[in-house]
């Protein structure tokens, strides 16, 4: 008898949420200037713009937190978050950071001139600005089939090796300071990345002496698609494909709020003692104390406890599950929707779904105003507003490879009622396809621009 899919939980609190009006919400986006960012999180039905620390904690979370100890300097709540660190990923030593930009931040103002290029299979917005502001180039080097959303392969966020080897024997490997993979990938469309292509990876920054670092917010989702899709992982625990993963790095970046399921937190983990203690004296004129990092002890036990939760098959199995769900959903109302189906999140072609919008339109952005119109429904773009930036060494404006716009669905948030309401109001998205209108940018910063910018209406 196969068991039908559940919820590995029962709900012990809720939270009320409201309905708006279409004609609420029209005003709404207006003093938002079309940037969901800046609505109000109470005028949101259903709020899909990330899974990053909007998620909810389980019961040994809430109890793990009345634990925790506030001591300035050493107190319990880090060694437990460190032995939780070191037991997961197998790095001896842990700093805390508020987040993960937070982390991301440390790691490049440590080891990053001005100049100086950083590949990753493909940067996230952060990862990109925090580079950016220090004159640094972050480059992108997914596979090519990353950026085709029809063709259904199980690893679709690798490295592309040759183009790195290229990059590295171009530019030399002293213009290198350390090479990234992100798991997973979450800028191309959340897809998992392979225990081969990180070995292999590794192996071939290690080959120029080059540090690896892994970006690590998404770890558990990235080691059960290697699970689940990888023959020769399917009788390995978990715990075993992660430690395996990270065998190979000399450290990694986490938001917390992703995979760790807590609402606030980061970290930086590494095996070279001596990058450690240059990292400490940044992290402690920016962040905090080395055993808190911009966290309280209640924070660092939530993690703790969340990094030993999230690789439990239960959890994990829904998770996915549940992200399908939603998938299969927005392909029956008539969204294309990428493929295969992520872990965090479903991503659909908006270019492909309103191709009478060009890229420098934002059609990622448009589709997801229609839909917070259309239902209360609050997504976001992963496009050209979040990602085009001057080339630095030409000017010229390179745009995002695709026009993506993401529901990224929070951790034992919402329930399928939920998710089918998300797919029904997207029926109404695509009857309505070919009225819906591009944007302009009207204002915005130089950095991180889709945060704040100002759109409008073409």
């Amino acid at each position: 008898m196969s068991i039908p899919f559940v919820e590995p939980f029962r709900i012990k609190m809720v939270e009320r949420i409201k309905m708006t009006t279409r004609e609420q919400r029209e005003e709404f986006l207006k003093a938002a200037w079309n940037n969901l960012f800046n609505v109000r999180a109470e005028d949101v039905f259903i709020d899909l713009l990330t899974d990053s620390g909007t998620g909810a904690m389980s019961d040994m979370q809430w109890s793990g937190m009345l634990r925790g100890d506030e001591s300035y300097a050493g107190a319990r709540s880090y060694f437990r978050f460190e032995e939780a660190v070191r037991e997961t990923f197998g790095f001896p030593y842990v700093l805390p950071t508020h987040q993960g930009r937070a982390a991301e931040g440390m790691l490049f103002q440590t080891l990053v001139k001005a100049g100086q290029t950083v590949p990753n299979n493909r940067h996230f917005d952060t990862t990109q600005a925090n580079l950016l502001v220090l004159g640094a180039h972050p480059v992108d080097l997914t596979v090519p089939e990353g950026d085709d959303p029809l063709i259904d392969l199980p690893f679709k966020g690798n490295m592309d090796l040759h183009k790195l080897e290229q990059l590295i024997q171009e530019l030399g490997p002293e213009n290198i300071p350390l090479g990234m993979t992100t798991i997973t990938n979450n800028s191309a469309a959340g897809q998992p990345v392979s225990m081969d292509n990180i070995h292999q990876t590794a192996a071939l920054y290690h080959r120029y002496g080059i540090p690896f670092f892994i970006d690590a917010c998404r770890f558990a989702e990235n080691a059960w698609f290697i699970k689940t899709r990888d023959p020769h992982y399917q009788d390995k625990s978990v715990r075993e494909i992660v430690l395996e993963m990270f065998r190979v790095a000399d450290g990694c970046t986490m938001s917390a709020k992703k995979d760790a399921i807590v609402n606030i937190g980061g970290f930086i983990a590494f095996r070279d003692e001596s990058l450690k203690q240059k990292i400490a004296q940044n992290l402690i004129v920016h962040e905090g104390f080395l055993t808190y990092g911009g966290l309280s002890g209640r924070d660092l036990e939530a993690i703790a406890v969340g990094l030993r939760e999230v690789v439990e098959p239960d959890y994990l199995e829904y998770r996915v599950s549940h992200t399908r769900y939603l998938g299969d959903a927005l392909s029956q109302a008539g969204l294309p929707v990428y493929q295969p189906i992520g872990g965090h999140a479903v991503y659909v072609d908006a270019g492909r779904a309103l191709p009478h919008i060009p890229p420098t339109q934002f059609p990622g952005v448009a589709l997801a105003n229609a839909l917070y119109l259309a239902g209360g429904i609050r997504t976001t773009e992963i496009g050209s507003l979040m990602f085009a930036h001057p080339d630095p060494l030409t000017g010229e404006q390179i745009l995002a490879p695709m026009e993506l716009l993401r529901f990224a669905i929070p951790r034992q948030v919402y329930t399928r009622s939920h998710l089918d309401y998300v797919g029904e109001a997207a029926v109404n998205c695509v009857k309505q396809a070919g009225s819906i209108r591009g944007l302009r940018v009207a204002w915005a910063p130089a950095v991180l621009r889709h945060f704040m910018a100002r759109l409008e209406e073409v």
